[in-house]
């Protein structure tokens, strides 16, 4: 069984990725999370961090498997070195698991419920510090699994969803780790009353609605990736834009992500004065996709506003490595991988902007996966706006499962989360998650609807991450003080 231990350990990682979207098998990650929390109650450290990296290794190459398209379909990588690179960084996001594992194995207390929180704490910390160390990676955090119906989604909104990934392991431990100790009746009422109360903490409205409702419509324009990109057919793509934004009507518009493949300098006159003509004739405040450029050269991934609102703009901030920045020594990746607009700066600037009458936070793509970074806008936003364009990675799990992440920061923000993308999902999220609209994925067409600004703080909007990770730092740093003293 030993022999065989690590395949299962990595099969039960690739299994929990069936709790996430498309497929919302959320209670799948009871038992994906148990089989590793099983084994490391009784593993020594390297035992417990090589069996980590097996589960972290299985959960990641089949999760984030998406990759390749963009890296061998769009990027012209051969098929081989595409899967070679996804494997690597899998065996990189392994590495948090596996040292998860080593720091539980190190300060567990054989206490069921003691070592429940330990888990649960290394977990915590580990996924957190996954967010941001080397401008940080947070895909396929646990915590995305428990949107709605989870009973235990009602705790992203105090503790976001590292916290809800603490909330989630320990759940799943204290069943474990109880029953496998014979505490079976403690275990299961202690994980009854977590859920009881994730489900009390789903009633709190947190943040009100307020004012009337503004008209949004949201453009899909479904442009294939291969033709955005084709200098030959620009002048269609182009048309392609302005004819679904003509069939576009309400006082906010939006068009997705790089809707104009070009830097907005280089964007014909007459094509913008048709486009701004379109919207002020319907009295439309539009947010428009495209690349821009300072006085310096630096170039942007950009929203500007047009029609009626007042010239606006906002550029990324949080840029995805190796596809919009090389990061030091990797500039010879791009030898190997064709990918445009490679060489792109960060944005300076993050203010909502001001359209019809609301205060809209933008983010761009990757954006929302870093949900400190967007209560970073709070409470001036009254609505959160993502403009994406998922057409890089086909048709894959990588629609849904950002559409999931979108659902956790409306939920972490108490705010409304519009969406408008290339090819899917594009979307209309209310402040509890819940997805009141959304259009089909690879469908041209613009999904109307009505919305409500929001204002209030969550208690996550107010604090952020520091919350469960002093709560992590101070329940190891105590396991740490007492194994020493044993």
């Amino acid at each position: 069984m030993n022999r065989f231990l690590p395949l299962l350990l990595a099969l039960a990682g690739a299994l929990s990725v069936l709790a996430y979207a498309p497929f919302n098998l959320f209670p799948l990650m009871l038992p994906a999370l148990g089989a590793l929390v099983w084994v490391w109650r009784t593993a020594l450290p390297r035992r417990a961090a090589w069996l980590g990296w097996c589960w972290g290794w299985g959960a990641f190459f089949a999760g984030i498997g998406w990759l390749m398209v963009a890296l061998h379909r769009f990027g012209g990588m051969p098929l081989p070195l595409a899967m070679l690179a996804i494997g690597l960084l899998a065996a990189f996001m392994a590495s948090f698991p596996a040292l998860a594992g080593y720091l539980f194995a190190r300060l567990r207390s054989g206490h069921w419920a003691v070592d429940a929180a330990l888990v649960a704490a290394a977990w915590a910390l580990l996924e957190w510090t996954r967010s941001w160390l080397f401008t940080g990676f947070p895909w396929l955090a646990i915590g995305y699994s428990q949107t709605a119906p989870s009973p235990l989604a009602g705790y992203a909104p105090v503790l976001g969803v590292y916290g809800l990934g603490f909330v989630l392991m320990a759940f799943t431990a204290a069943l474990v780790s109880g029953w496998r100790a014979g505490a079976r009746v403690a275990a299961t009422a202690s994980a009854a009353a977590i859920a009881l109360a994730g489900f009390g903490l789903a009633q709190v409205a947190w943040t009100e609605a307020f004012g009337a409702p503004v008209k949004v419509a949201l453009v899909q324009t479904n442009i294939p990736q291969d033709m955005k990109w084709d200098r030959e057919r620009f002048e269609t793509v182009l048309r392609a834009n302005l004819d679904v934004l003509r069939e576009a009507h309400g006082q906010i518009v939006v068009m997705p992500e790089t809707t104009l493949p070009m830097l907005l300098e280089h964007v014909p006159p007459e094509y913008l004065a048709a486009v701004a003509d379109s919207l002020r004739a319907q009295g439309a405040a539009g947010v428009l996709g495209v690349f821009t450029r300072d006085a310096e050269g630096h170039i942007f991934n950009s929203a500007v506003t047009m029609g009626e609102a007042a010239p606006q703009s906002y550029s990324k901030r949080h840029l995805v490595p190796f596809g919009e920045y090389s990061p030091p020594l990797f500039g010879w990746f791009y030898k190997l991988a064709n990918i445009p607009m490679s060489d792109q700066s960060r944005g300076r600037t993050g203010a909502p902007l001001n359209l019809a009458g609301q205060k809209v936070a933008v983010n761009i793509c990757y954006e929302d996966v870093f949900g400190e970074e967007l209560i970073a806008s709070l409470p001036d936003a009254s609505l959160m706006l993502n403009m994406s364009n998922l057409a890089w990675y086909g048709e894959s799990h990588a629609q849904p499962q950002h559409l999931q992440i979108a659902r956790m920061r409306a939920l972490e923000t108490g705010r409304p989360m519009l969406r408008a993308t290339n090819t899917g999902m594009t979307a209309v999220i209310a402040p509890n998650g819940h997805v009141d609209a959304v259009l089909p994925a690879f469908t041209r067409g613009v999904l109307h609807a009505e919305v409500r600004g929001y204002r209030g703080m969550t208690p996550y909007a107010r604090v952020g991450n520091w919350a469960i990770v002093s709560v992590a730092l101070i329940l190891l740093g105590l396991a740490a003080v007492q194994r020493r003293r044993t």
